[in-house]
């Protein structure tokens, strides 16, 4: 368990790099860019919540929610440093923070499925060193919108602490929302097609 709990903890600091480059540029650019969290996670094989929920087997729920706690401590690290950072990264997150919250926990857990899906399929692939669905699929996610539940927990880390403050119980709430939709969307294949494995 130490190891799997180290793992999501860098799984989670090569996120919180590529959101930190997302804050930094944004755009298409920014979308492109953040890829380079995800091959590092498959590089490295660490352990990512997005990575592995759609491949847990019966029984590992519970390090999978390890594996969640571990990737947010690792984002809460790259946090710290967004947040000494001269940039305005921190009114950035708070914009995209409060996209989500207008949004609503509905919308927002309805379109986290489509985040899971993508990665999912594209850590599929990359295990068979097969790399453009990553490279092509997590931009994909970021250009529509689909939330991904450790990144969101990035920019929830670096927004200004009144902020999340006057807003924690909305906060949480939406990001239940989002972590339950990534859990369907990782397991899509399996709930439609009924496989363990993709084919």
């Amino acid at each position: 368990m130490t190891n799997i709990f180290r793992s999501a903890i860098m799984a989670g600091v090569c996120i919180g790099i590529a959101g930190f480059g997302y804050l930094a540029v944004g755009g298409v650019v920014g979308a492109v860019t953040f890829a380079f969290g995800l091959l590092a996670v498959v590089h490295y094989r660490l352990k990512l919540y997005t990575g592995t929920a759609g491949f847990f087997k019966k029984g590992e729920l519970a390090q999978l929610c390890l594996i969640l706690a571990a990737n947010i401590v690792g984002c809460l690290l790259v946090a710290l440093m967004a947040r000494m950072s001269p940039m305005h990264l921190q009114d950035t997150a708070q914009r995209i923070v409060e996209g989500r919250l207008n949004a609503g926990i509905a919308q927002c857990g309805l379109l986290a499925i489509g985040c899971g899906f993508i990665m999912t399929t594209a850590v599929k692939w990359a295990r068979e060193a097969k790399f453009l669905p990553l490279l092509f699929g997590v931009p994909l996610f970021i250009i529509c919108g689909f939330p991904h539940c450790v990144a969101d927990a990035f920019y929830y880390l670096c927004v200004p602490c009144d902020f999340l403050a006057q807003n924690a119980t909305r906060v949480l709430l939406l990001y239940a929302s989002i972590v339950l939709g990534n859990f369907v969307g990782c397991n899509l294949y399996r709930l439609v097609i009924g496989n363990n494995e993709p084919a």
